[in-house]
């Protein structure tokens, strides 16, 4: 075998170890489908059916059937695990136990489970927000699944999907899930069958599928969504294919799916080759790969040559190419190398012209290599077809191109050889002395290459016979036999030069390998141990330095979105351009098609989660990337935009946990405090009432300072009264006597109650005369009324009115309080819902900020939100307002006396 077509031991390695990890999960099998009707369900019963009557063991964890009698009748008599009921606001829904099923799979031999719907979303309280992850728990236990999905849940194509239908459906499951599956079933029918389904009520009831006619089963939604379906299908097949060729070591091309590799030369012939293979793509809507051959002539081209072949391969990017730039000593065997492993069965290359009778075109060898390509010979201009191979040097070189030290220095080392070896000849053999000059080509093809390394040999040759064989100082010879020395002389040193000058090339190639890929594991072993944004930076510019001989700045976004630069940075950021990628999360800047006329390059940091920031890097001479060094720098961009992710959760994650242990020992406070307190306070206003009807009366100045004295311990005792309240409703053990009452005498309470302070503010009143009744617990929604008035009486101006009004929704009741006073903190209308939060640091108002956080606790406990906000006026803030949303129910039909008790 070919030392190239040799299988990489990495790869075998990899495929032992997924191996290995598939044994032990369960198998995953998807029924896919355009749309819903077109029978997922059914056929998914229908095989387990089948599976049953094998002997499988299976149950159905939760089927669908949306009351459609056929696949009603295909699920009864299977066996079925019960549900879960899981409270959900007023009412019980009820979801898939997985517990109950990996206790059932651990009694099974090979267990199998039926769960439909993979796409959809669990009820709050549930383990997993989504049901495909509770499959993933029960492959990774080793329990097989079956389930099903439609095309429009796949994540990647949603968007697309709500761009054709209009319809944006939010239940998506990840593709990589769709992709790792282990069988993938397609249930397709056609558009015009399923709409006669549709029609005849086989899909939803009569009322639904009138409006599903006129909405999403349009007949052009549905050929579209069986198009997207079948084509998805497919890439994951065709990905099974190749992946199943790559551990079978499979060389043939299999020609079942069109593609196009373009072979990338030297020069503008490249260009030309790459545009005619685009626009055959895209008449063919088929995907191509551009693949330039760096060969031992390849890098013996001066600069500018190589910096044109760069802008070709990136235009070939532009154009929707995949580009690749492997190293190979013969650009023909590279190319039929990669065409196998990609399964590409049309090659296009350039038509070149015979410069010699014996010599060979590119498309002829590989002809000669793999007779199950096709070639297609792409015309060129007589100005640029030179006849050198894809990525070979050109048979002509420019002015002033000729590497014409490379030829001065093996005449110069054959001239070397011959004066060291002239004083030997009395004491070596002839065949050692031909050793020495082969010994002179081997070095003059390591520094010089293959060009210098024949020079050498000939001119060795003529040499050696010229001072060294008899008669000497002649090229004339005594023996015939010395020809044959000659030839065999020759024919090595040729051999020796040639193998040297590859060998360097491929030694320099894998250094080049080495040292980038101990360049990134340094980097990410250093940015594993990183604590601090800084040092990231700095580890990301060492990287950069050492790799690109580059400048660089690392910018990081804030919660806002606002960039700023992290120190160290020494790069010429241009703040307009790193917005522009921060903000579309694409590179922008030079080398790209946006803002190139940018001094650095800017790449977006994206992170699982999102965007962390930009990385500017300025090249030395603005030189260009070729396609290895730019995915190299878009590594290194991913491994900073982790680093700081992870950073950022540590970060999250130390500061939940100082706020845990503050809420802890904060609960602790008010759970031990209030108790200590009430009973001096209760002694304390018994001695003042004490004193205050004692006879004879005590005197103005004295009753004064008692009224004081009692009326502060009443404040004091309401304050511990709300630090009681908090804690017993964080502990859950304020009972609920919710009934259906009139919202009306819970308003009228709550104003009686606070009629003393209100003294002085009008209140207006409007409540709508539709309000229905609502199931609350009168007392607690009285205590939330009551504490939003008090804070409006201790916040406004004598003399403002206070405004309260009520109206109702379909599905819910709003109640609005506002006030006119100085409203509430910008930006921390939220904030002060917590506990222990005022408007003001430093207020002469008393309260210790828990009226809001209790209002908040008992609202959410009958089901609703509250908020607050600032009224906007014609000076600006005019006043605060807290809006309360209840859910609206049905009372039931009888005198609505019963009662239900719950605990907050």
């Amino acid at each position: 075998m070919n030392g190239d077509e040799r299988p990489d031991p990495d790869r075998l390695l990899r495929q032992v170890q997924q191996d290995e990890a598939r044994a032990r999960r369960g198998r995953l099998k998807i029924f896919f489908g355009a749309s819903a009707g077109v029978g997922k369900t059914y056929a998914m019963l229908a095989s387990a059916r089948a599976a049953q009557a094998q002997g499988t063991a299976l149950v159905v964890g939760l089927v669908e059937t949306h009351g459609r009698a056929e696949t009603q009748a295909m699920a009864r008599d299977l066996p079925r695990l019960p549900l879960e009921r899981v409270p959900y606001r007023d009412r019980t829904l009820q979801e898939f136990d997985i517990d109950a099923a990996l206790a059932w799979a651990r009694e099974q031999a090979d267990p199998l489970v039926l769960l439909d719907e993979l796409a959809h979303s669990n009820a709050a309280g549930s383990r997993h927000p989504k049901r495909w992850q509770d499959v993933e728990e029960l492959l990774a236990a080793g329990v097989d699944v079956w389930s099903t999905m439609n095309v429009q849940h796949l994540e990647s194509l949603n968007d697309i999907v709500s761009g054709i239908t209009g319809i944006r459906v939010w239940e998506t499951v990840p593709d990589r899930l769709f992709d790792e599956a282990d069988e993938v079933v397609v249930v397709d029918l056609p558009p015009d069958e399923l709409l006669q389904r549709l029609k005849a009520g086989k899909v939803y009831i009569p009322q639904q599928a009138e409006r599903a006619a006129a909405n999403f089963f349009r007949k052009g939604n549905l050929l579209a969504l069986r198009e997207l379906a079948l084509r998805r299908t497919a890439d994951r097949v065709d990905d099974e294919m190749q992946a199943w060729r790559r551990r079978s070591s499979v060389q043939a091309v299999w020609p079942n799916r069109e593609a196009l590799l373009a072979c990338v030369g030297t020069g503008d012939r490249g260009e030309k080759v790459v545009r005619a293979c685009a626009r055959l793509a895209a008449q063919l809507d088929v995907p191509w790969h551009a693949v330039h051959v760096e060969t031992p002539a390849v890098h013996r081209l001066p600069p500018g040559r190589r910096e044109q072949t760069l802008r070709v391969l990136k235009l070939a990017q532009e154009l929707g190419a995949s580009v690749a730039t492997p190293s190979a000593p013969e650009a023909a065997h590279a190319l039929v190398r990669y065409a196998r492993e990609h399964n590409l069965a049309r090659l296009v290359i350039g038509r070149t012209t015979r410069r010699w009778p014996w010599q060979r075109s590119a498309s002829d060898r590989i002809a000669d290599l793999a007779e199950d390509l096709d070639v297609v010979q792409v015309a060129l201009p007589a100005a640029i077809r030179d006849g050198a191979a894809p990525g070979s040097a050109p048979a002509r070189t420019l002015p002033g191109e000729f590497p014409w030290r490379g030829y001065a220095a093996a005449i110069a080392a054959c001239g070397v050889t011959a004066l060291l070896a002239t004083p030997l000849l009395g004491l070596l053999e002839l065949t050692n002395i031909v050793m020495i000059f082969l010994l002179a080509v081997v070095g003059v093809g390591w520094f010089y290459g293959r060009g210098p390394a024949v020079v050498a040999a000939f001119l060795g040759v003529g040499l050696f016979d010229f001072f060294f064989v008899p008669p000497r100082l002649s090229f004339a010879v005594s023996d015939v036999q010395y020809l044959v020395t000659f030839a065999v002389m020759l024919v090595v040193a040729l051999a020796i030069g040639q193998l040297t000058a590859v060998l360097k090339v491929q030694a320099e190639a894998a250094t080049q390998r080495e040292h980038r890929m101990r360049g990134l594991y340094e980097m990410s072993r250093d940015l594993s141990a990183a604590l601090l944004p800084g040092q990231v930076a700095e580890i990301g510019a060492r990287f950069l330095a050492t790799e690109f001989k580059a400048r660089s700045t690392l910018l990081t976004a804030d919660e806002d979105d606002r960039l700023a630069a992290l120190p160290g940075g020494n790069a010429a950021v241009d703040d307009a351009v790193a917005q522009w990628a921060f903000d579309r999360g694409v590179a922008a800047g030079f080398g790209t098609d946006t803002l190139a006329a940018s001094a650095c390059l800017v790449l977006p940091l994206k992170a699982p989660m999102r965007l962390r920031g930009v990385l500017a890097v300025q090249l030395a001479d603005r030189a260009t990337l070729g396609p290895d060094q730019r995915r190299l720098l878009d590594t290194c961009a991913s491994l900073l935009a982790i680093s700081l992710e992870r950073i950022h959760y540590i970060d999250v994650a130390q500061k939940s946990t100082v706020q845990i242990e503050s809420e802890r020992l904060r609960n602790s406070l008010l759970s031990a405090i209030p108790h200590d307190l009430r009973t001096p306070l209760a002694a304390l206003v018994g001695l003042v009432d004490t004193l205050a009807m004692t006879a004879p009366p005590l005197p103005p100045t004295q009753a004064e300072i008692t009224g004081a004295i009692r009326e502060s311990a009443l404040r004091m005792n309401a304050m511990v009264g709300n630090l009681l309240d908090m804690a017993r409703l964080e502990a859950g053990a304020v009972p609920m006597r919710r009934e259906w009452q009139p919202l009306e005498e819970v308003v009228g309470s709550a104003l009686a109650a606070c009629a003393p302070a209100l003294q002085g503010r009008p209140v207006r009143v409007t409540l709508a005369d539709d309000l229905p009744l609502l199931h609350l617990d009168a007392v607690l929604f009285e205590r939330v009324l009551v504490n939003l008035l008090e804070n409006a009486a201790k916040y406004t101006p004598p003399g403002s009115a206070v405004e309260l009004s009520a109206s109702a929704s379909s599905s819910s009741v709003a109640l609005v309080l506002d006030d006119h006073g100085p409203g509430l903190p910008p930006g921390r209308e939220e904030a002060l819902f917590d506990k222990f939060e005022r408007g003001s640091k430093e207020s002469a108002t008393p309260g210790v900020g828990l009226g809001l956080a209790i209002s908040r606790a008992i609202v959410q406990a009958h089901g609703g939100t509250i908020r607050g906000e600032n009224r906007s006026g014609l000076s600006g803030i005019d006043g605060a307002r807290f809006t309360i949303e209840l859910p609206r129910g049905t009372p039931p039909a009888d005198d609505g006396s019963a009662a239900a008790t719950d605990s907050v």
